[in-house]
């Protein structure tokens, strides 16, 4: 493998790792960080969505007591079952709109300008909401209606469900509108968080799998080192990103994040208009 591809792959790893679980949209930095590395053929947007797999790796080893626990009690404890039903409930509404739209949502809005204002309207509704409970103790969950992911309904899973789905278009953020969207329905900032992380299994996988499945003639058993080292780069710094989160959560709300998304957002639309940067589609 080249030593330059390597280090593109390397970056887009840690990208990919980094902001998967944070409100800020991870497809559309990778959009950005592959038009700023020209990295975008059709090779390396199948690269982006396969990496994806390590941050999936990531959550599962963070949260492997909880998810063996369920597996194992699925033909005997209740509990168990309702968290498995919940997840399939908030997973399918993306998977379905994805199969459906997913071709049009990349003709159209896979590109730098489109991301940039998802961005920005992203990040100006996580200000509203975050404003909406200004009055509230941001140290004080008591006032959330689900205190647990535990605690959810198959109706507060189906909500959430559709706010993941927003995150199909890039820029707008899967974790962002799943926490947020979570966060409106009555979830605790900790839980929203953490549902967040449990529906991103299928979720990622599913669309990894989806993606691998479309791009199989394109593909080759070449292109396997490249895929292998993004995914151990995003597998590390999605890791370390989860952790570093859900101690933040703990004492922070997320208007840092809403600004990053504004700021960013503007940058990207002065320098593709101004041409400071060529921005490849």
């Amino acid at each position: 493998m080249d030593l330059i591809i390597a280090i593109k792959i390397i970056i887009m790893g840690i990208v990919e790792g980094l902001t998967e679980f944070l409100p800020i949209s991870s497809t559309g930095h990778l959009i950005l960080t592959g038009s700023l590395l020209n990295f975008t053929t059709e090779t390396a947007k199948v690269f982006e969505i396969v990496i994806q797999a390590g941050a999936i790796f990531a959550v599962c080893w963070e949260y492997r007591k909880k998810i063996i626990g369920v597996i194992a009690g699925l033909a005997t404890d209740p509990k168990a079952r309702k968290f498995a039903v919940n997840l399939i409930v908030a997973f399918l509404p993306a998977a379905v709109l994805g199969v459906l739209f997913i071709k049009k949502i990349k003709a159209l809005l896979f590109a730098p300008v489109p991301v940039a204002m998802a961005f920005i309207i992203g990040g100006i509704i996580i200000l509203v909401v975050e404003r909406k409970h200004k009055n509230v103790d941001e140290h004080d969950t008591a006032h959330a209606r689900i205190q647990s992911v535990d605690d959810m309904s198959i109706v507060d899973a189906l909500k959430i469900g559709l706010a993941q789905s927003l995150g199909l278009i890039p820029g707008t953020s899967r974790s962002g509108a799943t926490i947020i969207g979570g966060m409106l329905f009555g979830l605790s900032r900790k839980a929203a968080t953490e549902f967040s992380f449990f529906l991103a299994i299928p979720t990622l996988l599913g669309a990894t799998v989806y993606s691998l499945y479309k791009a199989r003639e394109d593909l080759s058993m070449a292109d396997l080192p490249m895929f292998s080292l993004g995914t151990v780069a995003a597998f590390i710094s999605a890791f370390f990103c989860v952790r570093w989160l859900l101690r933040y959560i703990s004492s922070h709300n997320f208007n840092v994040f809403a600004w990053y998304r504004i700021a960013f957002g503007i940058m990207i639309l002065i320098t593709a208009y101004t041409g400071v940067i060529t921005w490849a589609d």
